[in-house]
């Protein structure tokens, strides 16, 4: 049994949790940005490619006591490296540190990578290069007041980034977000979901592959496939599982919009690229003005927000018209917004029946729920 710890974006914890127990992990544990788990390599492997919500699959390696910077050190020397990977790969080291006593982060991430580095050429009489730029092997170190964790990477490159060649625009939502939130809205294959700012389209990426039960990992490559314990065998049949899975593409009540063709166009784009554009509707149409496709539904967007003093004019002209749309257009549905401006929101006039915290990267966020009815607007004051 080994322990591992996936990281995800904060708010998104308990979702985590679910899906790692369903890939088979035990004794998981939440806490803020991820959970721990224990788990076999076939967990491991499950883990990275089924999570939908998981940005990183940490295997823990190392973990110690220390109170100067040569603790830490020994601690990543007694690790037998080359038992886990080739001399041949390169690597590079990432820090964390919450509290951490010590003065120096960098000299921290040096003497880590020297002491790998001094333990191969030990055992082999030679060093693995160091690449900043794209490592084969990721090596993340944690370290809170007086505990160090080291741990090597199996996801490789974030796990939300799925596979799929992306046209992308401007301040996207991660994939793993964008899962996250569908969780949240309690949204289900077979409900009716509209994203009316959609952009690139990444909610209705994310919907679609849920939709057909097609494993977000399955078009990509991944860390652990440079590690020298990797079971290729045991992998090729979590594949040809994972493939049975899938189910045949057809035409689901999934539907995106946006004012901007060429925004509606990108999002084309990826649904193609991922053998998804089939499945979805998509149009070119503006939200406070689109009628609602069916009378119930659930709708999610990610609204602008500004920071120069034009956009906030436009925006606070904007909100209270959003509204407006929604109360007169789409009575019956549920509508969550992710927004990171605490204040702009109040302005559609509508009382939110839940906020969820989230994290967007470092920025904090709230996810905002209208149960729309019918009936007169009750409008809130502006702040």
């Amino acid at each position: 049994m080994e322990h591992f710890f996936a990281t995800c974006p904060r708010g998104l914890e308990d979702q985590l949790v679910g899906e790692l127990i369903a890939a088979g992990a035990t004794r998981t544990q939440a806490v803020a940005g991820g959970a721990g788990f224990a788990g076999d390599w076939e967990t491991c492997y499950r883990a990275n490619l089924w999570s939908r919500i998981a940005t990183r699959i940490l295997w823990r390696v190392a973990h110690g006591p220390y109170k100067r910077e040569e603790d830490i050190y020994r601690l990543a020397h007694d690790v037998p490296w080359h038992e886990r990977f080739a001399v041949r790969r390169t690597l590079r080291v990432y820090m964390t540190a919450i509290r951490c006593p010590l003065k120096s982060i960098d000299f921290i991430t040096l003497r880590i990578k020297d002491a790998v580095c001094d333990r191969f050429r030990a055992e082999t009489g030679e060093r693995p290069s160091v690449d900043t730029a794209e490592p084969n092997v990721r090596i993340h170190a944690f370290l809170s007041d007086r505990e160090a964790t080291l741990y090597l990477d199996t996801s490789g490159e974030p796990l939300y980034k799925r596979g799929f060649k992306y046209a992308s625009v401007e301040a996207p939502l991660k994939e793993n977000l964008a899962a996250g939130i569908l969780r949240l809205a309690g949204w289900e294959p077979g409900t009716p979901l509209l994203d009316p700012m959609c952009g690139s389209g990444t909610f209705l990426l994310e919907a679609a592959l849920m939709a057909h039960d097609i494993a977000p990992g399955l078009a990509r490559k991944f860390g652990f496939f440079r590690l020298d314990n990797f079971d290729a065998a045991l992998w090729q049949k979590l594949l040809a599982e994972a493939e049975a899975r899938k189910r045949p593409v057809v035409p689901q009540p999934i539907v995106g919009s946006d004012i901007s063709q060429d925004q509606v166009e990108r999002a084309r784009q990826n649904l193609a690229a991922a053998g998804m554009h089939a499945c979805v509707q998509l149009e070119c149409a503006d939200l406070l003005q689109r009628n609602a496709p069916v009378p119930e539904g659930v709708l999610v967007a990610n609204p602008p927000y500004g920071v120069r003093l034009e956009e906030t004019e436009w925006l606070e002209a904007f909100y209270p018209r959003l509204g407006d749309a929604l109360k007169q257009r789409f009575a019956g549905w549920r509508c969550y917004f992710i927004s990171a401006d605490p204040q702009l929101p109040k302005l559609i006039g509508l009382k939110a029946s839940k906020r969820t915290p989230l994290f967007n990267g470092a920025l904090e966020c709230r996810l905002l729920e209208y149960k729309v009815i019918a009936g007169p607007m009750r409008r809130t004051k502006p702040a």
